[in-house]
């Protein structure tokens, strides 16, 4: 089985000042250089013929190339407790449309619909119940800005989980219509 999701990788100035904010709350596990991504479609466990019919079927995505802003920090609450911190993407129309037609990809491919909304943002953090207090680290971050983001493609991602966290390998990368 392959546990797959495709996403955008930034390029290190903006995973640079990303990572200038990870620190300042206590017990969060902090993401690594590696494993910063925005993800476009988490697409779960698969076996290697769903895996290769995918892989071809985001071979047909079109789109053009475009620009990303960091905007800012949230979190992901789950039962009122944060669950993950965020850096927040601006609105742009290009990256919604390129999800869109990632979303088609997968469903050609045979893949069930996302039932999730799309809330673009890359994960900076994971939280638990012994995290500290988050409000002073929200304050500070509020107005996180980061270098624009040129995105000129998307990548095919396996998951493997390890004690360490989940690493990240690159299957497949796709390119953008400059």
């Amino acid at each position: 089985m392959h546990r797959l999701f495709v996403a955008l990788r930034p390029p290190e100035p903006v995973r640079d000042a990303l990572i200038d904010t990870m620190e300042g709350v206590e017990a969060a596990r902090w993401q690594g250089d590696e494993q910063l991504h925005l993800t476009l479609r988490w697409v779960g466990e698969v076996d290697s013929d769903v895996a290769n019919d995918l892989a071809d079927a985001l071979s047909s995505v079109r789109a053009p190339a475009f620009d990303l802003t960091v905007r800012g920090v949230g979190t992901f609450a789950k039962k009122g407790r944060a669950k993950a911190i965020w850096a927040d993407i601006a609105p742009c129309e290009e990256l919604a449309i390129l999800q869109r037609r990632v979303e088609r990809a997968c469903r050609a491919a045979g893949l069930d619909p996302e039932t999730r909304k799309f809330v673009p943002h890359v994960t900076l953090a994971r939280l638990n119940t012994s995290t500290g207090p988050l409000d002073h680290w929200l304050a500070i971050q509020g107005r996180l800005g980061a270098p624009e983001w040129p995105v000129d493609g998307f990548v095919l991602y396996e998951s493997h989980l390890g004690e360490g966290g989940s690493i990240y390998e690159p299957v497949m990368r796709y390119t953008l219509d400059k």
